[in-house]
């Protein structure tokens, strides 16, 4: 009941649509705390983000989620129009939250005077003790289950799933990936790995299985062609949309998550895997490099060496319970509960420093929620 669906879309808003959701909300603009959701592909216009902004009489937070680090494009490490957007950004918000240390150096080495309204918030990580407390096998044997019998998946790949024993055979060990079929999501990688690791180690039987979701024609394609190019061979492509609650259970049940994208700034997917205390390989680049260092993945700039990485884990067992171990811990420390409390943190410091002009520091009424605009991310 307090919840308000009202900003008209990506091209077509304004402060005054905020204020009339804060109306409707009973939210009064001297009482609350207004934080954005930011993402260039869901506010587009960057002067136009900012105007409404600066029309906004009232303390501003905005969470920056497409932020590089570590790009040729200035001497900073952000993206030219990312530069220019903050450039614009800054001198009108209260705040702002990144996800990553990086980022937060970035930004501040571009804007030293804007040091103190920069925050780095840690993407939340998912709870999923029921998951994570399977093991290996157990969490294979209910996807095969669901993949064979409830997930409306054609026959004939029910049927080489079941002839092939991929998820059933404790002598094969699974690369997988989750995640929409955009070709920027790197799964030609994953079919690499998948060949580089059977000859690495030619006793045990190595898999793909890339499961997820084409949403329209050119991820259609994408996957077709995935799918051709492995006639024949120990890897297969599930075009089928996972319910939320088979999603970590997929990623818990692959040996191995690979995670080689295009672009590595922050991914949903991620907090997804680490709280079913799945093992993830992936690309030390910008944020999820980071996410998974701190985590104790396995991760490296090329491939090659990544792969080495990826067949000390398959082949030791007792490397992988420490790697599950430390990423178990992360999450916990990252659970959502945390950073909600973080995000509370920030929203009061910005609420005292909005006030502190006023005779007396009013803190922030507990029974006036922050308002937040946002959009749905990609999480599968």
């Amino acid at each position: 009941d307090r919840v308000w669906f009202g900003i008209p879309g990506r091209d077509s808003y304004s402060a005054g649509d905020i204020r009339d959701g804060l109306r409707r909300m009973g939210v009064h603009n001297d009482r609350a705390v207004l934080w954005f959701q930011h993402e260039f592909g869901i506010w587009p216009h960057s002067f136009q983000f900012v105007a409404m902004l600066k029309s906004l009489d009232m303390p501003k937070i905005v969470t920056l989620h497409t932020l590089h680090f570590q790009s040729q494009e200035t001497e900073f490490g952000l993206r030219s129009e990312q530069h220019r957007f903050l450039r614009l950004l800054l001198p009108y918000v209260d705040a702002i939250t990144v996800f990553t240390h990086g980022v937060r150096q970035a930004v501040v080495s571009a804007f030293p005077e804007y040091e103190d309204k920069v925050h780095v918030i840690k993407h939340g990580v998912h709870s999923y003790p029921e998951v994570s407390s399977l093991t290996h096998q157990e969490a294979r044997e209910r996807l095969n289950d669901y993949l064979l019998f409830d997930s409306g998946l054609d026959q004939d790949t029910k049927e080489l799933l079941h002839r092939q024993r991929i998820l059933t055979d404790p002598n094969t060990a699974v690369v997988g990936q989750t995640g929409f079929f955009s070709p920027s999501k790197g799964s030609d990688a994953l079919f690499a790995v998948r060949d580089g690791l059977q000859e690495s180690i030619p006793r045990k039987r190595i898999a793909a299985v890339r499961i997820g979701r084409s949403i329209d024609g050119p991820q259609r394609a994408h996957a077709e062609r995935l799918r051709a190019s492995q006639a024949g061979k120990c890897g297969f492509v599930v075009d089928i949309w996972l319910p939320q609650n088979m999603l970590p259970l997929a990623q818990r049940a692959f040996d191995i998550n690979l995670y080689w994208p295009e672009e590595c700034t922050q991914s949903g997917v991620l907090a997804h895997a680490l709280g079913a205390g799945a093992i993830i390989a992936g690309r030390d680049l910008e944020g999820v490099g980071e996410t998974l260092r701190e985590s104790g993945q396995p991760v490296d700039v090329s491939l090659a060496r990544l792969l080495g990485k990826i067949r000390s884990v398959t082949t030791n067992t007792e490397l992988r319970e420490m790697i599950e171990t430390k990423t178990l811990e992360y999450a916990a420390e990252l659970s959502w509960e945390n950073q909600a409390r973080q995000h509370r943190q920030v929203a009061e410091t910005v609420w005292a420093q909005a006030s502190a002009g006023e005779e007396q520091r009013l803190p922030l009424p507990l029974d006036v929620p922050t308002v937040v605009a946002s959009s749905v991310s990609e999480t599968r």
